[in-house]
């Protein structure tokens, strides 16, 4: 060896460490802005009609606009990404969601509102539809451990949209600052993103190695569908109209929104552990079998004791309802690439929600049509069955590509 000093050893795996703790971060502030620009404006509806002069049939797009976004935009992403690359995509969906969630508070007319909130919500869904991907994209060993992390941090956005949009609007005297606090935090998501735009020049982008034609040519993609749209029916449903259903059964407006907290809430210590579960090697359908059984308990207890037990009803439900980070982790899990993931996804999501339109419209149908919520109720409690069946499918260890070449 020449005499001489020595270089210095390269620090081979500096940059990707940083890339992944910047990747971990971003994935976690994104997760939190998953929910926000949805679930918002419900706590704060009245107010925004009664400032806005916005009529019922504005008011029931207003609240339609989310499950439709998750459907048409949801299902746009994965194309896009494929162009553009997913990280590009990620920043450009959360500068959507910054620029309608801030501009929608400020404005006084119907329509812009309408519109604003839907580049919010198109922007939300495009994110949500990638994230799948771009944890099988980073974290390919460790898709359980990650899809707990963000589906728990969905779950604090979910719970912290529902709890403190009404306080912020007291705080500072008006509505339109309850919703504008959502545009800050997204912004705020916005930033580790902005470093991350540079790898999908130096990363390989997903390739389209499948497609949805070919997700709709496999039982496990239409399974999928029925999975995640069955209980995301329920989920809008339950977020829709619940409130209202304890309001029935003599809670003030603030306790009934409580209930509906509680329900959010219990997502946020379940998501941290139930994914990592139904991610371990094996059949784990076990797990399955036990959330879903929470369904029927929370509709009868609900049609025998609303109100006495009413708490008790809110914690079962809330953890039936994480049926939707198990759904999550399932896409990561039944493919073998990136680019597949993102398909699934896109399929699975866009399909799934537009199933789900039919949960708050259908049930707010119902209850008007009976007078009550005993039929809403029973038609709830039997939608648990084909989510079990189907359920059962989706948790047997398979993978989509397999499928396709059996196909």
């Amino acid at each position: 060896m020449p005499h001489g000093r020595q270089s210095p050893p390269r620090r081979l795996g500096t940059v990707s460490r940083r890339t992944t703790v910047l990747v971990l971060v971003g994935i976690v502030l994104l997760s939190v802005n998953l929910r926000p620009a949805a679930v918002s404006v419900g706590p704060v509806l009245d107010e925004i009609r009664a400032g806005l002069g916005m009529g019922p049939a504005s008011a029931g797009v207003l609240t339609s606009l989310p499950v439709l976004s998750f459907a048409v935009f949801g299902a746009l992403a994965p194309v896009v990404a494929r162009r553009l690359g997913p990280h590009r995509v990620t920043l450009l969906a959360l500068l959507a969601v910054v620029a309608g969630l801030a501009a929608r508070s400020v404005v006084h007319d119907e329509a812009a509102f309408l519109v604003l909130s839907l580049v919010a919500t198109a922007g939300m869904a495009m994110a949500n539809v990638l994230i799948p991907s771009l944890v099988r994209l980073h974290f390919p060993d460790r898709i359980g451990q990650v899809t707990a992390l963000y589906t728990t941090m969905l779950a604090v956005g979910l719970t912290a949209a529902f709890l403190l949009t009404v306080p912020v609007s007291h705080a500072f005297g008006s509505w339109r600052y309850g919703l504008a606090v959502w545009a800050v935090l997204a912004a705020v998501a916005a930033l580790p993103w902005f470093g991350l735009v540079r790898h999908d020049t130096t990363m390989e982008a997903p390739k389209r190695d499948v497609g949805y034609g070919d997700i709709a040519r496999t039982r496990l993609g239409w399974a999928m569908t029925l999975f995640f749209g069955i209980q995301s029916l329920m989920a809008y449903a339950v977020f829709g109209w619940f409130a209202t259903l304890w309001r029935d059964a003599d809670f003030g407006a603030g306790a009934a929104g409580a209930l509906v907290g509680i329900v959010a809430g219990m997502s946020i210590p379940l998501s941290l552990f139930l994914p990592q579960l139904v991610a371990r090697p094996g059949d784990q359908r076990w797990v399955l079998v036990l959330v879903i059984a929470c369904y029927p308990v929370a509709y009868v207890g609900l049609l025998v004791a609303p109100h006495s037990l009413a708490v008790l009803w809110a914690v079962v439900l809330g953890a039936a309802l994480t049926t939707f980070p198990i759904a999550l982790t399932y896409i990561g899990l039944r493919t073998r690439t990136a680019g597949a993931t993102a398909a699934l996804s896109g399929w699975t999501q866009s399909t799934g929600y537009l199933l789900a339109v039919a949960g708050p419209f259908g049930i707010g149908v119902l209850h008007e049509a009976s007078g009550g919520w005993d039929v809403p109720l029973v038609v709830l409690l039997v939608l648990s069955v084909p989510l079990f069946v189907v359920g059962m499918y989706v948790g047997r260890p398979a993978h989509i590509e397999d499928q396709l070449r059996a196909s």
